[in-house]
């Protein structure tokens, strides 16, 4: 796990400039085909019919928030709430279902490290894959690539395939590639896992020079310390449905609260 500082904390929250990030009633549902139990006579009768089971998930369902500029944004929640689904759809990476986001800068996602590399091209290939990714043009990432080489540290597999990488050096490349791209929204998930002790160290220094300058920032985390130190706001989801969206400490007391007496006995008109 990566240590970071609260310094994001006392960012001053912006009201009167546009919101860093707008989201409105968005719902995204996923269509799988599935089978209870798969028995040769079901599938010859769907088969028949030209029939196949689809099961809806609905990841997320009706999410209306801002962020506005200086918000340092808590997501907290159980495993399968929507939390990876919401901040992948922030990021570009999912597309909604329905509804709208609106975002006002460009977002580096520390989320899902490598997302888009090609395994068959060298790190330095990949280096430019991930920035025309994150929106910049050739002669941009053409300024950077020697940071993110020099910070990535792994040396002559800069120009070997990255299906010769191990995971931690897989993870370093992309970790570097993400915080080289002047973000102005910094995605982060705080269990990310990035190489061994010493560029661990190195990769939180650079993260909290990030948020310094970052308009806003997602922080997805389960340890709700982490939360409370780090951010000045916060939402709860829970099944894909947004819950609360308050100060930290009133959604850590609301959902720890939640956590202890249960889902049945907890319903959102509680809130």
């Amino acid at each position: 796990m990566i240590s970071l500082s609260a310094s994001s904390k006392d960012k001053e929250i912006r009201l009167d400039q546009p919101p860093a990030v707008s989201i409105q009633d968005l719902s995204i549902t996923y269509r799988t085909t599935f089978e209870k139990v798969p028995t040769l006579r079901s599938a010859i009768v769907r088969f028949g019919r030209g029939e196949r089971a689809v099961k809806e998930v609905h990841a997320l369902q009706n999410l209306t928030f801002d962020v506005p500029v200086g918000t340092s944004l808590g997501i907290i929640g159980a495993n399968g709430a929507g939390k990876s689904t919401l901040t992948r759809a922030v990021a570009g990476v999912l597309a909604p279902s329905s509804g709208r986001i609106e975002v006002r800068g460009r977002i580096s996602s520390l989320l899902a490290l490598g997302v888009g590399f090609n395994s068959k091209l060298t790190g330095r290939e990949n280096v430019v894959l991930g920035g025309l990714a994150q929106g910049m043009t050739r002669a941009q990432v053409a300024q950077r690539a020697e940071h993110i080489a020099e910070f990535a540290d792994i040396g002559e597999f800069m120009d070997m395939p990255l299906i010769t990488y191990s995971s931690g050096m897989a993870a370093r490349l992309a970790f570097a590639v993400g915080v080289h791209m002047d973000p102005d929204i910094l995605m982060i998930d705080e269990a990310l896992s990035a190489g061994d002790a010493a560029f661990k160290v190195k990769a939180a220094a650079k993260m909290e020079e990030l948020m310094k300058s970052a308009r806003a920032m997602f922080l997805v985390s389960h340890s709700l310390g982490s939360i409370k130190e780090m951010c000045n706001d916060c939402i709860w989801l829970h099944k894909g449905k947004l819950m609360l969206h308050a100060d930290p400490q009133t959604c850590i007391d609301a959902y720890t609260k939640f956590l202890k007496v249960g889902e049945n006995a907890f319903t959102m008109e509680d809130m």
